[in-house]
């Protein structure tokens, strides 16, 4: 990660012991606890749970010292899914809460994320007030001595407390259907067979035994084949796959094909639009998302509010405008009324509960939407690349002559990712084989030059 540069956009990420090591993890927790517990004269206390990642006890050990260190308490919830730590942050009154993971990442890779009191993530501001204190100051927080000194205890009804929040949120019953789950060996093994199995469901379980190297390994929704082919062989009634932390959700349906976060967006939305719950009468997502979701909702009569790619983005429109559902292409989806963060296993409790409400197959409700061909190619670059990525003139050539020799009969975006050394080309229209030979040709430009 670049000097001075933490927080991406879904928080600190890098390879564990590498990039993350545990004296910045010390570092994060003695700057945080300054920055969001301000002027106290109790001692406060920080929620920390994890993923199933083997470096996810080194790092919480790492950050315990840093907050215990500045007179912060923790409270330890183990292994849970991060829109659990969002949930139970507010209902256990915690000053702040923190989860440890890199979400759909490799095991080698670890991460921060950080929570408010209320259960949001942090603001921009508060990220960056967090990086000078370790970055600038050159020195941290005063040391607590004695007992000034925080402590930490473990919390044992925090997996339990999820789940019947998540139970609670469905208003039909899920008996008859059979559904495969793919818990991708991370966050959602310690909750996922059971929401299920109490809203009736009968419940096959894939990738659900973390051995702290095989999360999101060939598994989850980052690599859904497995559960694609265990739906359609087992003639079974759909697949849900989560991510490492159980944040983000994508499904398969009765045929074995998957249904993106686009399809279960137009699935959810149309659902509260009809039910009249649907507020403002807009759905938020990104500029990532497909054309065909833009075309669906203009012929259902949805406003479609798009924001830059971030699920911090949506969520920050969602407020500010009053909107109640948004997210993204990969499945990380907000449900606002229930939730203040992506939720994989509630987006798919609201996607099950569209189907039985309408009594039609997870297949038939996804041909709602169409979707446009769309490529995506992901460059690798170096960190200095990144940076040079936004004023570099042959890579803003090779996107306007694509964009031309599209003619408005598609579109392509470039992005630098916020989480992974990467540059993401994408391109959308109706003829697959146009697409694929301009995407692959900008993303060599973008390889010479970044590199």
């Amino acid at each position: 990660m670049l000097l001075g540069k933490l927080f991406g956009t879904d928080g600190v990420r890098g390879i564990a012991n590498k990039d993350l090591t545990n004296g910045l993890a010390m570092q994060i927790g003695a700057a945080a606890a300054e920055i969001l517990i301000k002027d106290r004269n109790t001692k406060p206390t920080v929620m920390i749970g994890r993923d199933t990642r083997a470096s996810g006890d080194m790092l919480e050990a790492a950050l315990t010292a840093g907050f215990c260190s500045v007179g912060v308490n923790v409270l330890s919830v183990g292994v849970i899914p991060t829109p659990a730590i969002a949930y139970l942050v507010e209902k256990y009154g915690c000053d702040a809460g923190v989860m440890i993971s890199a979400s759909h990442n490799p095991c080698e890779y670890n991460g921060i994320k950080i929570f408010q009191g209320n259960g949001y993530k942090l603001p921009d501001e508060t990220e960056d007030e967090i990086e000078r204190i370790i970055f600038e100051r050159g020195e941290m927080p005063r040391q607590k001595l004695g007992g000034e000194v925080g402590v930490r205890t473990f919390c044992k009804t925090a997996v339990e407390d999820y789940i019947k929040h998540v139970v609670s949120v469905a208003k039909v019953r899920f008996g008859g259907l059979s559904i495969a789950i793919d818990t991708a060996n991370g966050s959602a093994s310690v909750c996922a067979k059971e929401i299920f199995t109490r809203l009736g469901a009968k419940c096959h379980m894939l990738s659900d035994t973390p051995n702290g190297v095989n999360i999101n390994d060939n598994c989850g929704s980052t690599h859904p084949q497995e559960l694609m082919k265990f739906v359609k062989a087992n003639k079974l009634d759909l697949g849900i796959a989560f991510d490492g932390d159980g944040d983000r959700m994508l499904a398969v349906d009765e045929n074995g094909e998957l249904v993106d976060g686009d399809r279960i967006m137009a699935i959810c939305a149309s659902q509260m639009k009809r039910e009249g719950t649907l507020k403002n009468n807009t759905l938020v997502v990104t500029v990532m998302s497909n054309m065909g979701l833009f075309r669906f909702c203009a012929e259902n009569g949805i406003n479609c509010s798009k924001t830059a790619v971030g699920d911090r983005y949506v969520l920050e429109r969602m407020l500010k405008k009053g909107y109640n559902i948004g997210g993204e292409q990969s499945g990380h989806i907000i449900f606002l009324d229930e939730a203040s963060t992506g939720d994989g296993e509630l987006s798919a409790v609201k996607l099950i509960e569209a189907m039985v409400k309408n009594g039609k197959t997870l297949g038939t409700l996804a041909k709602m939407m169409s979707v446009y061909p769309q490529v995506l190619i992901n460059v690798e670059v170096t960190a200095e690349g990144k940076q040079k990525y936004n004023n570099d003139e042959y890579i803003i050539s090779a996107v306007q002559e694509a964009e031309m020799e599209l003619e408005g009969d598609g579109r392509v975006l470039v992005r630098v990712s916020g989480t992974e050394p990467l540059v993401r080309v994408m391109l959308e229209g109706r003829d697959i084989e146009k697409i694929t030979r301009l995407g692959n040709d900008i993303a060599e430009v973008v390889r010479e030059r970044l590199n």
